[in-house]
């Protein structure tokens, strides 16, 4: 039905030939520096988030875009995988991108290939990578090899369409990830799993739900550096054309409890007039006097109007001192 409501969202146009130069461009839009809003209609609140800079990325390359999980890489660099099987490498200065498929053998069907979360752990450079079509986790090393894969148990009853679509490594070595979707067409809450180390290695899990706000579904995780996990919310808004919101919701990993609701509470909110598309990917950059770069990544689905952008917001955390 929602498909068939908003078919501007999914129109897209015949494809090009497959070619695959190492072109990228990234334009740097012009919109006002604005505190953002924790809910619609509200007032700017004092200590929000800031929408500080936004860029719009765009390739001939036939595997770039539908971006849905964003890295920070060393030397300023971005690492995005798209739900089509690929990477981009880039810095916002556009030179030396490298677009690729994560594997040379990835046939590009839906189900071998819908990675949906990125997470890294930067000791080592490893990285993880959460397939919501086969409810997976793959595990690669920091040259992008494969070390291992996993389809826990714990999994097995999610949807196959709305699987794991967010995956973050917590700072004391273990692992969230949430469904982006449930069984039940009533629930309003998701299912989730804490690991108490790597999914990959097989450790057990702890089994709870994420309940956000009304109508929004969570499509990516980061923790921040005083270790309260953000996580990226969004919504199909049915309109001609179609549109999306976004939220941010800041929860606490210590209240995740086994079999309970863990909630948290929205800091900011991307409607209306402001850049909006359908953000996806997130990344947390540590700076300088207590504050943090919130860098959200959109999933352009293909869609005629839709865009890949980058938003960098930048924010002061409450009660962190400044450095």
């Amino acid at each position: 039905m929602a498909a068939g409501l908003a078919p501007g969202t999914w129109l897209r146009s015949a494809p090009p030939p497959p070619d695959y130069p190492q072109q990228l461009t990234i334009r740097k839009l012009e919109i006002p520096r604005i505190r953002l809003n924790s809910a619609e209609g509200g007032e700017r609140a004092t200590g929000a988030p800031v929408l500080n800079a936004a860029w719009q990325l765009t390739s001939p390359n036939s595997v770039f875009g539908s971006y849905s999980a964003l890295l920070l890489l060393p030397e300023a660099r971005f690492l995005a995988g798209s739900d089509r099987g690929a990477l981009l490498e880039f810095g916002l200065g556009g030179t030396d991108p490298d677009l690729r498929r994560i594997f040379a053998d990835d046939d590009g069907s839906k189900s071998l290939s819908d990675l949906e979360a990125l997470t890294r752990d930067p000791a080592t450079g490893r990285i993880w990578a959460a397939y919501e079509g086969r409810n997976a986790i793959i595990a690669l090393d920091a040259d992008m090899r494969l070390l291992g894969r996993s389809r826990p148990e714990a999994m097995a009853g999610w949807p196959s369409n709305a699987g794991p679509e967010s995956l973050v490594l917590l700072s004391d070595g273990s692992f969230i990830t949430i469904a982006e979707g449930s069984r039940s067409w009533f629930a309003d809450s998701f299912p989730a799993l804490l690991f108490g180390g790597d999914p990959v290695s097989g450790t057990a899990a702890i089994q709870f739900r994420f309940q956000g706000p009304d109508g929004f579904r969570p499509v990516d995780m980061a923790q921040l550096p005083d270790g309260q996990v953000l996580i990226l919310m969004r919504k199909l808004v049915l309109d001609l054309p179609p549109d999306f919101e976004t939220k941010l919701v800041l929860a606490e990993p210590q209240d995740i409890a086994s079999g309970r609701i863990w909630r948290g509470r929205t800091i900011a909110m991307i409607a209306g007039d402001l850049p909006t598309d359908n953000y996806e990917g997130m990344a947390i950059e540590d700076l300088e006097g207590g504050k943090v770069a919130i860098w959200l990544i959109s999933d352009d689905n293909g869609g005629m109007f839709q865009r890949t952008l980058l938003l960098q917001l930048l924010w002061e955390l409450p009660n962190r001192p400044a450095e």
